[in-house]
């Protein structure tokens, strides 16, 4: 697949860097949402390379929760088609660092965890079409309250490929009825960020018992009477793959913890 390119460098103003400053000197911690608006969040998944073809060709048979954005260089942590200065490292609030499958960290900095066999995957995230939604004024819960959209485990099974299969994790907004159908014109438009949701309401149809309990994310969305749960694939879908999948070592994002790149989210519409 052809890479995305970046549309701004270092030069001059650009608040997605100042961004990624912050956070890599350790200035900003907890979710990304909100942070350099206008500019597209990504999703992270690292892999060895012995694993990272498999995990290319999930990803492109679940382009909903699974839309790449770029492939990293075997052993670089750097991915200069997203920002020049960009460092996989240092530059998210939060990783989780995984081997064989089960978590054994939770950190900000992934320097020491490094190796020269790993592959990254940078994904698009919800963020870039939630900008879409605020700039047409639909209220966002969540984000209004500074908290990390609702997401839940669902019962939509994922096309598997090699090692990598499971059920597709699905984030949700609570959105008023004119405000769903708006919502749904407008992030399919944006494809390469998990475009268009994939259920809307009848939560239990999906798989999920109780809409004020996310497995992540942590705030419960507090629906209201006259609302309705809109819910869109979610890049932490991959983290279930690999839980599944169990190689011997990978590194993901925080769920909410997200890369800042310096794309812009304008560039990822298709009208």
């Amino acid at each position: 697949m052809a890479q995305l390119a970046a549309t701004e460098t270092l030069h001059g103003d650009n608040p997605a860097h100042e961004a990624r400053l912050l956070i890599r000197n350790g200035g900003h911690k907890g979710h990304t949402a909100g942070m350099a608006p206008g500019y597209v969040q990504a999703n992270l998944a690292i892999m060895p390379k012995d694993y990272a073809q498999e995990f290319q060709t999930f990803c492109q048979l679940n382009p909903k929760p699974c839309p790449m954005l770029a492939i990293g260089e075997v052993g670089s942590p750097h991915l200069p088609t997203l920002g020049a200065d960009l460092d996989l490292r240092t530059d998210l609030s939060g990783y989780r660092v995984f081997e064989n499958g089960k978590e054994i960290a939770v950190t900000d900095d992934v320097t020491d965890y490094w190796r020269d066999d790993l592959v990254a995957f940078p994904l698009g995230c919800s963020y870039s079409f939630e900008d879409a939604l605020i700039r047409d004024d639909i209220p966002l819960r969540h984000f209004e309250r500074n908290e990390c959209v609702a997401m839940y485990v669902s019962n939509l099974e994922t096309k598997p490929a090699g090692r990598f299969h499971g059920n597709t994790v699905v984030s949700m907004r609570p959105l008023k009825p004119a405000d769903a159908i708006r919502a749904v014109q407008i992030t399919s438009r944006f494809p390469n960020v998990h475009g268009a949701p994939v259920h809307i309401g009848l939560p239990e149809m999906i798989g999920i018992d109780d809409i004020e309990q996310p497995v992540f994310g942590g705030a419960p969305p507090r629906m209201k009477d006259d609302e309705i749960p809109v819910f869109w694939a979610c890049g932490v879908t991959p983290q279930v793959a690999i839980e599944q999948a169990k190689p011997p070592f990978c590194i993901t994002h925080q769920p909410g913890c997200m890369l800042i790149t310096d794309l812009k989210n304008s560039h990822l519409s298709i009208i």
